[in-house]
């Protein structure tokens, strides 16, 4: 009778692109985002102000909910954002909307009376905004290569190389 060995070769750790983990990230906030809403219907006489046309502090209208929308729609164009910018464009991109998203992320727990609940949601999408933040930071930078640079260093270069 053979007992089985374990194996001892390691797990291949392969590199994940930029805007993969980029997209990754803003489709994590999406979900957190979301589920924070959803799981908040939960809570008692939430669901009777809603129909009593109030959310918050707020009265249910036209320009509320697309401005909810609006809110929404920012994280969710930036999963596919991520994935088809222009390196410089995703960077800067990136780099701003996960700025201007904290504080939104923050608001969320202003005056709520159940702070672990949306403490935890908040400090959750922050982290995410922050890998958000620290991806677009860190995001590689390439060396310009001898048959795409076009700058004066590189003609200069070339023309002492002929000399």
């Amino acid at each position: 009778m053979r007992t089985r060995q374990p194996t001892t070769t390691a797990l291949e750790n392969q590199r994940i692109p930029v805007r993969a983990k980029l997209a990754a990230a803003w489709t994590s906030f999406v979900f957190l985002y979301v589920y924070v809403d959803i799981l908040a219907f939960f809570k008692p006489g939430v669901i009777d102000d809603i129909e009593g046309g109030i959310v918050w502090e707020f009265n249910i209208s036209q320009t509320l909910l697309t401005v909810f929308l609006v809110l929404m729609a920012i994280p969710i164009l930036m999963v596919v954002l991520s994935m088809t910018l222009p390196a410089r464009a995703n960077r800067i991109t990136n780099l701003i909307v996960a700025s201007v998203q904290v504080p939104f992320a923050a608001f969320n727990a202003v005056g709520e009376s159940w702070t672990y609940f949306y403490g935890l949601g908040v400090a959750l999408e922050v982290i995410v905004l922050a890998l958000i933040l620290r991806y677009a930071w860190t995001w590689p930078r390439t060396t310009p290569s001898a048959t795409t640079a076009t700058s004066p260093d590189h003609e200069t270069v070339r023309a002492q190389q002929q000399a």
